[in-house]
């Protein structure tokens, strides 16, 4: 790691701690050269393949941001959210692969936003899954009154 003071190449671990609830490492670092100390932040990368091939990061901010499209005028609030963007987040990593497919993404949203908000379900359901007829929303509307 490089020193961002002297940009010395020799630095070492003086001490590392697990954060970010487990997803991440903290070292604390020490320059051989200078002497200062600075902390780094080491996560694994999880990685999102959108339907076109194209890779981008996982981002719980983006999960949050289409829930919270789907969720407009209901009452759910951001601390929801944010607890729905960590599943999602678990689920997705649960699967044990550095890189996936964007459809797990949204299969892994689907799943607690039936149980935190029908109507937001059914609304980001109607974009995930193409409905194309009031057919489609029916079946779906069947099928959450079957799981009750």
């Amino acid at each position: 790691m490089r020193c961002p003071f002297c940009k010395n190449d020799d630095t070492r671990v003086v001490d590392s701690r697990v954060a970010d609830d487990g997803l991440a490492i903290r070292r604390r670092r020490s320059c051989a050269e200078c002497g200062r100390r600075f902390s780094t932040v080491e996560a694994a990368v999880l990685s999102v393949v959108k339907r076109n091939g194209v890779t981008e990061p996982f981002s719980r901010e983006k999960v949050m941001k289409g829930v919270r499209r789907a969720c407009q005028g209901r009452s759910v609030d951001e601390d929801a959210l944010a607890k729905l963007a960590s599943q999602v987040e678990d689920t997705v990593r649960g699967l044990g692969s550095a890189e996936i497919p964007s459809n797990e993404v949204g299969l892994a949203i689907l799943r607690p936003l039936r149980d935190l908000d029908e109507v937001a379900y059914l609304r980001f359901a109607s974009v995930y899954k193409s409905f194309e007829s009031a057919d489609d929303f029916q079946k779906e509307i069947n099928e959450l009154r079957e799981r009750v």
